[in-house]
């Protein structure tokens, strides 16, 4: 077992758009294996690039825990996102997030927080912000679901792509570690996370940026929902539609049209030519 430090974790103060989104917490795997230092990494799969390194592979998508995002609040406080207080100050590294919270509560101010899970409840705890957005999956692996004041409805706010799920990462010419791994492959969410990230490499965004989608399988089928979110959460533009669990692919490039049709892509155009920051809400 060998532990690497990402740059992600190494600059876990500065902001996602910062220090450059895409890849900031598996590039350091990705030369293990590509070094063969290691032989699989096991990685949250929302935090993997669309397009993989030329020589690596996802080799298994284990069953995915649940997908939604939590608000947590101060010991003792039980209240929902629509309780909050006006003025509430709502903590998050993720523009998807902040976008979303600016969506749903635009009386809230949303305060930058990065860091691990530990970290931000610290902060939290004295007092830095009001309440923080995590995802769900993480704290129920830490064993701390129960700090979750509400659970955010997974179809209304929506995930990022990949989120609650793992991925074990091999390299492509590997066919010991790649049989070993497939033993942990869950078809149904492999069908379902398959089809989120394409939507994303088609619409060109970035595992990033504030994008919301969720495929939700069924017995043969698999209904696919997304959304494209302004930054400062005035424009949300939704859809979903309805495919064969076979062909993900094509149910995402049915998805990412209408999308577009809707104006997705005006949304997208002008993230490309923003500041690295988000903007002040």
């Amino acid at each position: 077992m060998h532990t690497i430090r990402t740059r992600g974790d190494r600059l876990a103060d500065a902001s996602l758009a910062r220090i450059g989104g895409e890849g900031v917490f598996t590039s350091a795997l990705d030369e293990a294996l590509l070094d063969s230092r290691v032989d699989l990494a096991v990685h949250s799969l929302k935090d993997i690039p669309t397009r993989m390194p030329p020589g690596l592979c996802v080799a298994a998508t284990p069953a995915r825990e649940d997908p939604r995002d939590a608000l947590v609040l101060p010991p003792g406080e039980q209240r929902t996102l629509a309780t909050l207080p006006a003025g509430s100050r709502i903590g998050t590294g993720s523009q998807r997030r902040a976008a979303l919270a600016r969506a749903f509560r635009p009386d809230c101010t949303v305060v930058p927080m990065r860091g691990n899970v530990d970290t931000r409840l610290a902060r939290l705890g004295r007092g830095e912000c009001d309440a923080l957005v995590l995802a769900a999956a993480g704290l129920g692996r830490m064993g701390i679901l129960d700090r979750a004041s509400e659970l955010l409805e997974r179809t209304a706010w929506l995930p990022a792509a990949g989120q609650g799920a793992l991925a074990v990462v091999v390299r492509r010419g590997d066919r010991r570690a790649r049989g070993l791994a497939a033993t942990l492959d869950d078809r149904p969410t492999r069908q379902a996370v398959r089809a989120e990230r394409e939507l994303l490499r088609l619409l060109g965004a970035g595992c990033h940026l504030p994008v919301g989608v969720l495929g939700l399988p069924y017995p043969g089928g698999l209904r696919l929902w997304a959304m494209v979110i302004s930054p400062d959460g005035r424009r949300v533009i939704r859809a979903d539609r309805t495919g064969r669990q076979a062909e993900p692919e094509r149910l995402a490039a049915d998805l990412a049209g209408v999308l577009l049709g809707r104006g997705a892509g005006e949304i997208l155009a002008d993230l490309s030519r923003a500041p690295a920051e988000p903007p002040s809400p």
